[in-house]
């Protein structure tokens, strides 16, 4: 690939990346699977578990998401939470014009339903990708989330 096809592969790759957040944020099904690989696998493991301390908040998100079909529109807003999800800061390599890797920083908040053990979670951390690139555009294969720090109010 020369320079300018990876500048392009960049910014799709990026965009493909906001429609995630937008997807999971809004309860959007269809537009999160739009943006997935057929066999992707997504690992939730530790998601909400506070390196520092080691607690679990939210032990229901420790799923590993295996195909596109199995993902689950209502994961959050099933739970009655309502998520807020910002990436920042990508830094996206492209390996050949069939695969990248990309790290995202990352802040999500959690607003929990009345009644929970906490109202409010944010994190801070970063997911950890990969990308393949498929006959209809680039497509999220993988993905991990590691952690900085993980606050409850």
């Amino acid at each position: 690939m020369d320079a300018l096809e990876k500048l392009i592969a960049v910014g799709e790759i990026k965009q493909l990346r906001a429609k995630y957040f937008r997807g999971v944020d809004h309860g959007d099904g269809d537009l999160v699977r739009s943006i997935l690989a057929e066999d992707c696998s997504l690992d939730y493991r530790g998601c909400c578990t506070d390196p520092t301390s080691g607690k679990d908040f939210l032990p229901a998100m420790n799923v590993v998401v295996s195909g596109r079909d199995a993902w689950r529109a209502d994961g959050l807003s099933g739970l009655g939470i309502v998520s807020v999800h910002q990436g920042h800061h990508s830094d996206i390599d492209i390996v050949s014009a069939d695969s990248a890797t990309g790290v995202w920083a990352m802040t999500d908040r959690l607003y929990f339903p009345k009644g929970h053990d906490f109202s409010l979670l944010t994190g801070y951390g970063h997911y950890v990708d990969t990308y393949i690139n498929t006959a209809s555009g680039w497509k999220l294969k993988t993905t991990h989330i590691t952690r900085i720090k993980v606050e409850v109010v």
